[in-house]
């Protein structure tokens, strides 16, 4: 869950594990750690048809949900990160 500033340019305050509830740092309006953001827009022949739902996971939580898997996520190596 994200919460912005009610200023002209929004600066992002903070940011909570929608799991575990724990606060990841910000500092001057900037994630400084690992954040999912996980985003759904549910269209026809869905139970939650015109709804959007928006999620933000720790690193910690990311893992706990993805180790789940009945197939495992794919993973590749990236040599810039932006």
């Amino acid at each position: 869950m994200r919460r912005y500033g009610d200023g002209q340019e929004r600066e992002l305050i903070s940011v909570v594990c929608n799991k575990c509830g724990r606060e990841l740092k910000v500092e001057k309006g900037y994630l400084r750690e690992f954040c999912f953001a996980g985003d759904a827009l549910f269209g026809y022949f869905s139970r939650k048809d015109g709804t959007a739902h928006h999620f933000d996971l720790c690193e910690d939580c990311y893992d706990e949900m993805t180790a789940q898997f009945a197939l495992p996520v794919e993973e590749t190596e990236k040599l810039e990160l932006l």
